[in-house]
């Protein structure tokens, strides 16, 4: 069902930044599963920015446990697809934590819906922090997933923090190819960008806090198909939330100008520690996944006009298509019918992420 905004609250003392809170209320687009127990945390960034998240846990565990991190997709929020994800590893024993990015949900950080490629690598380290200080995770044996444009920033991660043990890319966009380059590099030129450019910095000082909107509320019929899955996932019962831009009104429209400039996964060759891309085969995106995926492995791939060393660990390196899904169906698995209607298509192998997992942090 449509769910309701509640109150953000922001922590007011330092000893807030790091407390569990018991859930007041189920505010997600997922029901609570049976198997996990949930509580909202907070945990500060090395940018003083104080994150909001939702930890899930098994129920009935014991000992230390190995532990992951969620985020994405761009400009969605933790009770949308990350919070899905967090539940289900959690149901598998994993100490899992869905969080909102800074600047975003009930993240700090004004003006809202900004980005960077700097704070949100960081977004994703910081989350590593928070969970190695947890008294039930064992620290050596971590990881971190993105979804859509957080999958791009989880191998950036990835590549930065070497405590990250395994990593997975979920429908990864590359924020900063698609913002520097449009969909398939339609506009890979210089007049397109300095135009671009050119239109960002005027609207600096037109109005810096314009937003640039998000799913639009009708689309076309003779729209992309991925722009109707958009809509169906993020305009529907089936996904909508009040707090996420994507749903209402979207990014700033300066909040990526950043990322237009930045090629942030030109070391994702150097990547030591496991990581799995996965996609789906009928996916718009698949393009940012498999180039992704090359450029690690072999240092050179289709779109990459930079090239580097092959990957020093490729046995660990793996690429996993999802025959008939789409960009969104790996969101949230997918429906049958539309509006999260009909028979789940259950298209996201949660037992095959979970044995990456396990597999990797065993090593």
């Amino acid at each position: 069902m449509l769910t309701a905004c509640i109150n953000k609250e922001q922590p007011k003392t330092e000893e807030d930044m790091t407390t569990l809170h018991l859930t007041q209320e189920w505010d997600k687009v997922f029901p609570l599963s049976e198997k996990v127990n949930h509580q909202k945390v907070t945990f500060e960034t090395q940018y003083g920015l104080t994150l909001a998240a939702d930890l899930y846990t098994p129920k009935a565990a014991q000992g230390k446990l190995p532990a992951i991190a969620v985020s994405g997709p761009f400009g969605a929020v933790k009770e949308q697809c990350s919070g899905l994800y967090a539940m289900k590893m959690a149901e598998r024993g994993f100490v899992a934590l869905a969080f909102d990015p800074s600047y975003t949900g009930e993240s700090s950080g004004e003006p809202r819906r900004t980005a960077s490629p700097d704070i949100n690598t960081e977004d994703f380290m910081a989350a590593v922090d928070f969970l190695s200080k947890l008294d039930q995770v064992d620290a050596e044996k971590i990881g971190i997933i993105g979804i859509c444009g957080w999958g791009g920033i989880a191998l950036n991660a990835a590549a930065s923090d070497t405590r990250i043990k395994a990593t997975v890319a979920s429908t990864m966009y590359d924020m900063t190819r698609v913002s520097g380059n449009d969909y398939n590099d339609a506009f890979d030129n210089e007049q397109w960008r300095h135009r671009n450019r050119e239109n960002l910095s005027k609207q600096r000082l037109a109005d810096p806090k314009a937003m640039a909107g998000g799913v639009p509320d009708t689309v076309p019929p003779q729209a992309p198909n991925f722009v109707h899955d958009y809509y169906d996932y993020y305009k529907t019962p089936r996904g909508y939330h009040a707090r996420s831009g994507n749903s209402n009104d979207g990014w700033r429209m300066i909040g990526t100008q950043a990322y237009a400039n930045s090629r942030f996964l030109y070391y994702i060759n150097e990547i030591r520690s496991a990581v799995l891309v996965m996609h789906g085969a009928d996916a718009h995106s698949r393009y940012f996944g498999e180039a992704a995926y090359h450029y690690m492995v072999d240092g050179k791939a289709e779109g990459y006009k930079f090239t580097g060393a092959p990957n020093p660990t490729p046995e660990n390196k793996q690429l996993l298509i999802i025959p008939d899904a789409t960009h969104c169906d790996l969101y949230d698995g997918g429906y049958e019918e539309k509006a999260g209607k009909g028979q789940p298509k259950n298209m996201i192998p949660w037992d095959t992420l979970a044995d990456f997992f396990k597999k990797n942090f065993t090593l």
